[in-house]
Formats: structure tokens, C-alpha cells, sequence
């Protein structure tokens, strides 16, 4: 096997979670009459955590007088509703299982915050993924690599893949020094993905089965 360890994103490479996102974000905005965006807008401002996605999608993003109450209302709004819409891609429990069964060690890294990304492991994924590493307080997000180093120090020794959706997880395989795979079912064209010039860009969650 080329890989014994994979490295996963969450949002947008095994979660679909923009209906609800896009729903929170729209929510929220709407309680202070700002103006509401599609799925496609929403689709564009996800990739570098929740508050970066609250900083483009609020007016004047952090010098809007209202910011901070803004986000902590989005905060509490969507910890509440994030799994109304939210579940696993078509496919995605068939490729952990089979990549489990193949002795792959597996683990997630997102910049959802630490306790989200545990909690919507616990329940999506309970038996194929046992590390869930989010954003906290003494960690950096992604791009930065620190979030990758504390998954790899629970994997055991061997080659590890990360897989994503983004420019971000292509910028955070790079800066952790490791291979990257893009899925085209996320976030992002899939023209974009292959401009990144990732090991490969792949459409369906099986196709992984050919690359490790």
C-alpha cells in the first residue's frame, strides 16, 4: 500500500453540510436585516472556519459595529441546527469501511471547532473514524499544518495521505509535507482543484480505492 494512513477534511469531502450552513449563516443575517445568500455564494466563503465565513458574509465583515454579536448568534444558532440537513456523501461510509478493512488508519481534521468536529464524527462515523481533530484555542487552523501533526502523532508510523476539497486542504497537505488528493463533490469547480495540481482529483469516494 502506497498510504497506511488518510487524513480527511469534513465539510464539503465527507460531510455535506452547506444546506445547513447556508441556512444558519442566512438565518442570522436575517435577524438583523442584512441581506441573505444561495447555497452557490455560501459555497464560496467556507474553507477557513466559521468566523472567516461570518466575516464575508456580514457587511464589512469584523468593522461592522454589530460583528461580534452577529457570529456568536450564527455560533449558537447553527451548534443547535447543524445536522437538520447534514449526512455523509453518497459512497462515503462504503469507502471507510472498505479503507478500515484494508488496515488504513483514519482521521479528520477541519477548522469547525474542536467539539463540533468530534461530535459529528461520533455520529456519522462511530466505527470507521476514531481520530476528529477541530480548531481550538491553542491550535492554529488550517492552512497550518498544526492540526495534521496532532492527527499524525495518534496514527501509527507509515505514509500518510490527506484528502480534501479545497485550496486550503491543498495548502495544508503542502505545508505538513504530505500528498494530497481533491474530491470534486465539495465546495469547490473541479477546474479549480486540478489547477492545484493535487496526486489526483477524484469524483466518486471509491475511485480513493485506486490510489492508496
Amino acid at each position: 500500500m502506497r498510504y497506511t494512513n488518510i487524513i480527511f477534511d469534513l465539510d464539503g469531502t465527507l460531510l455535506d453540510t452547506i444546506q445547513d450552513l447556508t441556512d444558519a449563516v442566512n438565518y442570522v443575517l436575517s435577524m438583523y436585516q442584512y441581506p441573505t445568500y444561495s447555497i452557490l455564494q455560501i459555497q464560496s466563503f467556507v474553507g477557513n472556519g466559521i468566523r472567516k465565513l461570518m466575516e464575508r458574509a456580514v457587511p464589512q465583515g469584523e468593522e461592522n459595529a454589530q460583528f461580534e454579536s452577529i457570529y456568536e448568534a450564527f455560533r449558537s444558532y447553527y451548534t443547535e441546527h447543524c445536522k437538520i440537513a447534514t449526512k455523509p456523501y453518497d459512497g462515503i461510509v462504503e469507502l471507510l469501511t472498505k479503507l478500515r478493512e484494508e488496515g488504513c488508519s483514519l482521521a479528520v481534521v477541519s477548522n469547525k471547532n474542536d467539539a463540533a468536529v468530534k461530535a459529528l464524527c461520533a455520529d456519522f462515523f462511530s466505527e470507521e473514524i476514531q481520530i476528529a481533530i477541530g480548531q481550538s484555542e491553542t491550535t492554529k487552523k488550517k492552512p497550518a499544518p498544526d492540526t495534521v501533526y496532532n492527527a499524525m502523532q495518534e496514527m501509527p508510523q507509515g505514509n500518510t495521505l490527506y484528502v480534501g476539497d479545497s485550496e486550503v486542504d491543498k495548502m495544508t497537505a503542502d505545508n505538513a509535507g504530505l500528498d494530497c488528493v481533491l474530491v470534486s463533490w465539495g465546495f469547490r469547480e473541479r477546474q479549480q482543484l486540478c489547477d492545484m495540481n493535487p496526486v489526483a482529483v477524484i469524483d466518486a469516494p471509491l475511485e480513493l480505492l485506486n490510489l492508496i
